[in-house]
């Protein structure tokens, strides 16, 4: 029989478990924002880049690109809500979104036509940032449930 030790959640959990959710939240809303085709937004969230030249980069990326995004922002969401509520189905929201992460930015990094005016270091560095922050929160999750942690 479990000890009430052996049953607590662990703090580093909490913690990456709320930073996940709130940087999912942020990615939720920009692919939502974009996919409104809100023109303040991508002003905004894209200096320098005309917003209507962003959205129509955006609209001629292949399907499977599309559908990655989609993947990546929508199932790392779940994954932090899984991963909060210690639940192991996380590993694999983790492991698809890191997939989609891959599939769309891996086309943004070495395919996709250049997006006039993106030239700033966000442009070029955060889509390696967002692909390592998938790779490490599909690791904690697969550590967390080889240790029993997520149920």
């Amino acid at each position: 029989m479990a000890t009430t030790a052996e049953s607590r959640t662990p703090v580093h959990l909490w913690i990456v478990g709320i930073l996940s959710l709130l940087w999912s939240c942020f990615g939720s809303y920009d692919y939502t924002m974009t996919r409104m085709r809100n023109l303040d937004y991508v002003a905004q969230s894209m200096p320098g880049v005309d917003p209507n030249a962003a959205l129509a980069w955006v609209d001629n990326m292949p399907l499977l690109v599309q559908i990655g995004w989609g993947l990546g922002v929508w199932l790392g969401l779940a994954g932090s809500v899984l991963l909060l509520i210690r639940n192991r189905w996380a590993v694999w929201a983790f492991g698809i979104s890191m997939v989609g992460a891959i599939v769309s930015l891996g086309w943004q990094i070495a395919m996709a036509p250049p997006l006039a005016g993106a030239t700033g270091a966000m442009f070029k560095v955060m889509p390696y940032v967002i692909i390592v922050i998938t790779v490490a929160l599909f690791l904690y999750a697969r550590a967390m449930a080889a240790k029993g942690v997520l149920r």
